[in-house]
């Protein structure tokens, strides 16, 4: 039979069997961002389509080409529609709910930190997706570089703690509204030579954002865009000076890097500091990690003047540099127990043994298919049980029956009285602690 439907050209299935690992990069980023002080954050998976347009920028490839939007009835008569758009990244709508919910008025500086899906209409390939999910850290309220080497700090240390090798730090600095303006001027002056080869997106970018050119993704506008100028020779004395105190910070911190004065990242409020962890081992598509300060974000969208930077790492590319690197997933969690029951007494039996067990924490399953004993034992085997129990009218009969490790065979004679807990967990433990010698 013919499925109804399939799922959408460049989305994604995370099965049962493959959750643990999403499990391992989600729980380890929740409790490394928590380590630096930072406090989860949600936020709607829509927001009203000029948020982005403000922020992103109205000259980007996401704005242009690969937002999901939809123009929503507003009224009951039709009128003021207003259009909504599928969040194509999170620091916008970040900075939107900290506002609307008034907390830069907390002690500073703020920290947050999201894990989301995102949506970006765009030509799905290895590590790219067009629904694809971010590990995200914002902080608001510091102007100090040390502010900067702390975030790339974060972004480090949850990239050693998931075992990664193989990665180099990249870092720039893109100036301020100040010298930007002249680096755009030497940028337009450089591309202008060139126009009629651009394509038709970049020639608009020429005339209201010129740094745009260098993120094109077309081949002839990137080979154009090779011998372009470089921003760092534009930067004012106080771009300059938050640079250099950056790189002291982040050699104090013990953290190599490279100077790659290349990136200028895609969105259009990033100021200063822009950074980039990048890897060789899952193909172009190399970037686990992008981020940068965006000191003029907050009081664009609405607020107060107020410095802010942050970072955002794809889960899908660090889960494909994970695999390619063999790096170790948290294991998935498998069945402690499985008791097989023989009639209607022993399954009575079973079920209140069944939800004692789970009461203490333990994973424990039995038969709701009325398989036979051979199939449910083959059952537990199939989902990797640690021990079995079987049940019929003998075992109810003298309230005890044997505890079966699955593994080396081995059998306990246990009761079913008020130890019983007690007796099932020193065995388990006791295994547990074997199966610990034997690798060491």
């Amino acid at each position: 039979m013919e499925l109804i439907a399939k799922r959408p050209r460049g989305t994604d299935d995370v099965i049962p069997a493959e959750a643990y690992k999403w499990h391992t990069v989600e729980k380890l980023a929740r409790e490394t961002a928590e380590q630096y002080g930072f406090k989860e954050i949600r936020f709607p998976t829509f927001e009203n389509t000029k948020l982005f347009k403000r922020s992103v920028g109205d000259t980007t490839d996401v704005v242009q080409k690969e937002m999901y939007s939809v123009t929503a009835k507003s009224s009951a008569n039709g009128n003021d529609d207003t259009e909504y758009t599928l969040r194509p990244e999170g620091t916008a709508g970040t900075v939107r709910a900290v506002l609307e919910n008034g907390l830069l008025n907390d002690a500073l500086p703020l920290k947050a930190y999201y894990i989301i899906s995102c949506f970006r209409h765009e030509k799905p390939q290895k590590g790219r997706l067009r629904e694809f999910h971010q590990f995200g850290a914002e902080m608001f309220g510091s102007k100090s570089p040390c502010a900067d080497a702390d975030m790339i700090s974060l972004a480090k240390s949850l990239i050693e703690r998931i075992g990664l090798k193989d990665i180099e730090l990249y870092i720039n600095s893109i100036g301020c509204p100040t010298c930007r303006a002249e680096y755009q001027k030497a940028l337009k002056a450089y591309f202008e030579e060139s126009k009629d080869k651009l394509c038709h997106t970049c020639l608009e970018r020429l005339e209201k954002n010129p740094m745009r050119i260098l993120d094109c993704k077309s081949e002839i506008c990137s080979k154009i865009g090779k011998n372009a100028p470089v921003i760092i020779d534009y930067l004012c004395d106080d771009c300059k000076n938050h640079f250099e105190k950056l790189k002291e910070t982040l050699s104090v911190m013990g953290i190599e890097y490279k100077i790659n004065p290349k990136i200028v990242r895609g969105l259009d409020y990033y100021t200063k500091t822009v950074f980039e962890f990048v890897t060789t081992s899952i193909g172009a598509q190399g970037t686990v990690c992008g981020g940068g300060r965006y000191d003029g974000l907050v009081e664009q969208l609405g607020g107060n003047p107020t410095p802010a930077l942050g970072f955002a790492m794809g889960l899908e590319r660090l889960i494909l540099t994970m695999e390619s690197q063999k790096c170790d997933f948290i294991s998935a969690k498998k069945c402690d127990l499985y008791i097989a029951a023989m009639g209607e007494n022993a399954l009575k039996k079973t079920i209140s043994l069944t939800n004692t067990l789970r009461d203490e924490g333990y994973c424990v399953e039995y038969d709701v298919m009325d398989r036979g004993l051979k199939a449910q034992m083959k059952y537990a085997d199939k989902i990797g049980a640690a021990f079995t129990i079987v049940l019929g009218d003998n075992e109810i009969e003298s309230n005890s029956a044997r505890l079966k490790n699955m593994k080396t065979g081995e059998q306990y004679e246990i009761a079913f009285d008020d130890k019983f807990i007690d007796k099932f967990s020193d065995i388990v433990v006791s295994d547990m602690f074997g199966e610990i010698l034997d690798k060491i």
